[in-house]
């Protein structure tokens, strides 16, 4: 069972669960905590708790028709090397919206899941890449 007081969690509505796990357990680093597919998955990388509900899901059902699509709210995940995730998840067959846009906190890319949620990855500045 996961301690839910040592995480922040988020809930993303996705259109396939296992879909969903695979992306972020495969591409981005998260553990499976568990899974109830096709309705439900819990997923964690470090502090972050990412509630995954397909459309049998509660947390599906209980949103309104009006907001059914992904949102523009993003998880933002901390990464060394921005050039280098790129890189790897490019190979990987994924795709970015747009290019690495930088600015005085550092540099970031968005990604989308399977389902068209939003994820940035983000390099503060002053880090320098590791490779």
């Amino acid at each position: 069972m996961t301690d839910h007081t040592r995480y922040a969690s988020v809930r993303y509505i996705v259109d396939d669960v296992q879909a969903a796990v695979d992306f972020y357990t495969g591409h981005l680093g998260f553990v499976l905590n568990m899974s109830a597919a096709p309705a439900f998955a819990d997923v964690s990388r470090g502090p972050l708790r990412l509630l995954l509900s397909g459309p049998a899901s509660s947390g599906a059902r209980a949103t309104p028709p009006a907001a059914a699509g992904a949102g523009r709210n993003r998880i933002h995940l901390i990464v060394d090397d921005l050039d280098a995730e790129i890189d790897r998840l490019r190979a990987a067959g994924l795709s970015f919206l747009g290019d690495p846009v930088s600015g005085p906190g550092g540099r970031q890319i968005l990604l989308t899941d399977p389902a068209g949620n939003l994820i940035e990855l983000f390099q503060p500045a002053g880090r320098a890449a590791t490779s």
